[in-house]
């Protein structure tokens, strides 16, 4: 832990300055002129969460803070946006379970507000013979179902899910001795945690998400209930080795002491950033958007594309690791920039955002509020479906079935949408990141109907439902929010680049440093890896 002097924070923001009440659009504070002769000791380009979180802990430590947004926005990936009228999305963003607690705690998010509901429902999974399975975040409940699907399942079932609760347990216990803290332990630290638990070191470093369930479970059908965990945001197919370590990442969580549950944020997904934001300025940052910075200039600042140069001893760059290599131009590490480079960060998913009438009616379950519309949702697929999918995506073609999981946000909070109007939002995969033939403009209604058909299929009102669609693609993606390939983890997540292998806060380039998801310990919205970068900052 740093050992560092914390000002007291400012008085909270009255409700017009507040980032949510202007969906992140919080505008320039003063002029460029006036901000480049101030003094700072930090500049942090981008106002993504982890950019967010790294400037209000860096400010509630004394220390002059500046963030730098291009975007008329703050959030990056998970911020808040109306596609439809009075309709509010996050466009990337869309569920909460990984938030770290001690972000949670040391930056007050219960006194400003932030309310989160765990999604009770667990996991609901549909098949095509009309049978089904919710898999509960209650384990009674879950074991309850699964008895029903497969009897002959449930003591395997038990061992797998007591596999990855050693492995969280281990490596992430609910103390200051997470793993995720500070900068990446070692692989010796990683193997004392384990102590000799040769399942566990399995589910961390070796396992396909496919071998991890066929080890346990004979029932396809709830083996394919599962695959999709093992590679979500992933360019891999579960029959991969070490994409069941995405599905252990994805279930480390232990928001307000659930482990592994996830669950919808009131107002929406910014609304983390939102508060992010707020916490930084009452902390005596400022924020600042609608700025685009052209360069980063090691040991002094940065340059922005409209000319000026604003000088501070170091820079952080929430942006991702590639762009980040862009404003370093020449001034990169050649070691460094082989590093980032080698790093995969192609996206290989697609976000579809709708509104609906009435909730999706599936076949297996029939109704449109019911038990498990509280849950989550996969619509599975075949190995064989699986493994045609990522290879025909890789070779930009698109899958004839895509996997999708559903989110269904005003079940809990129907504040985000009018009155009798539902939100539904789908992350997909596989897509191309290109086509072999045509591109995302020509192709994206395409994109889009291939979705929904993938839903319709356990679905008795689907299309029908539907009143607004929004198609977003890697290119969407990256073009929105600024994310390299439209990856929304900036990078690969499999074993090959996590814990010791991911990319370091601390960069080679003199007061340089990284704070988002490209670090340790990886992508979803966490803010810790934010907490991580301002601590060993401090420290230096």
């Amino acid at each position: 832990m740093a050992h560092f002097v914390t000002i007291p924070a400012m008085p909270n923001l009255d409700a017009s300055q507040k980032a949510a009440n202007v969906l992140g659009r919080i505008g320039l504070p003063e002029s460029i002129a006036s901000l480049a002769k101030r003094s700072w000791d930090v500049v942090i380009v981008g106002a993504g969460h982890n950019g967010l979180a790294c400037a209000a802990y860096l400010a509630r430590a004394g220390k002059r803070v500046l963030v730098l947004e291009s975007r008329d926005r703050v959030g990056g990936a998970c911020t808040m946006e109306e596609p439809f009228p009075g309709v509010r999305f996050s466009p990337c963003a869309y569920v909460c379970g990984l938030l770290h607690p001690k972000v949670l705690e040391e930056l007050d998010f219960a006194g400003h507000g932030f309310e989160w509901m765990p999604a009770a429902g667990g996991m609901f999974v549909p098949f095509e013979d009309g049978s089904s399975v919710q898999l509960w975040n209650d384990d009674e409940k879950c074991e309850a179902d699964i008895r029903k699907l497969s009897p002959g399942d449930v003591k395997g079932w038990k061992e797998m899910i007591a596999v990855k609760a050693r492995l969280r347990e281990a490596l992430r216990p609910a103390s200051d001795r997470d793993l995720w803290l500070e900068p990446a332990p070692t692989r010796e630290e990683i193997d004392r945690r384990l102590k000799g638990d040769d399942d566990a070191r399995a589910l961390l470093d070796d396992w396909s998400m496919l071998e991890c369930v066929q080890r346990y479970i004979r029932d396809e059908r709830l083996q394919m209930a599962y695959l999709g965990q093992g590679v979500i945001g992933t360019n891999a197919s579960p029959s991969q080795k070490g994409t069941a370590s995405v599905w252990y990442h994805h279930s480390s969580g232990r928001m307000f002491g659930v482990p592994g549950a996830w669950g919808y944020v009131r107002g929406g997904m910014g609304t983390v950033s939102f508060i992010l934001c707020d916490v930084a300025r009452e902390s005596g940052a400022v924020v600042a958007t609608g700025v685009s910075v052209a360069r980063i200039l090691p040991g002094e600042g940065v340059e922005l594309e409209s000319g000026e140069r604003i000088a501070a001893r170091h820079v952080v760059s929430n942006a991702d690791p590639r762009v980040t290599l862009r404003l370093l131009g020449d001034a990169a590490d050649a070691q460094w920039r082989s590093d980032v480079e080698a790093v995969p960060i192609e996206g290989v998913t697609v976000k579809v955002n709708m509104t609906l009438r009435e909730l999706p009616n599936f076949r297996a379950r029939p109704g449109t509020n019911e038990p498990h519309h509280t849950g989550q949702v996969n619509t599975p697929l075949t190995v064989a479906e699986w493994d045609e999918g990522h290879r025909k995506a890789n070779a930009g073609e698109l899958p004839d079935r895509i996997w999708t999981e559903l989110y269904m946000h005003t079940v809990y909070d129907p504040s985000v949408a009018p009155p009798g109007v539902h939100t539904l939002s789908v992350f997909a995969q596989f897509v191309p990141h290109r086509f072999a033939k045509g591109d995302w403009d020509s192709r994206r209604k395409e994109v889009g109907e291939r979705v929904i058909a993938s839903i319709a299929r356990f679905t008795s009102n689907l299309p029908d439902a539907i009143i607004d669609l929004e198609v977003l693609g890697p290119p969407d993606i990256e073009a929105r929010v600024g994310l390299t390939g439209g990856h929304i983890f900036q990078g690969d997540i499999l074993p090959a680049h996590m814990w010791e292998k991911r990319l370091t806060a601390r960069t080679p380039m003199d007061g340089v440093w990284l704070c988002g998801a490209a670090t340790h310990p990886g992508g979803s919205v966490m803010a810790v890896n934010g907490r991580n970068a301002a601590m060993e900052l401090l420290r230096s």
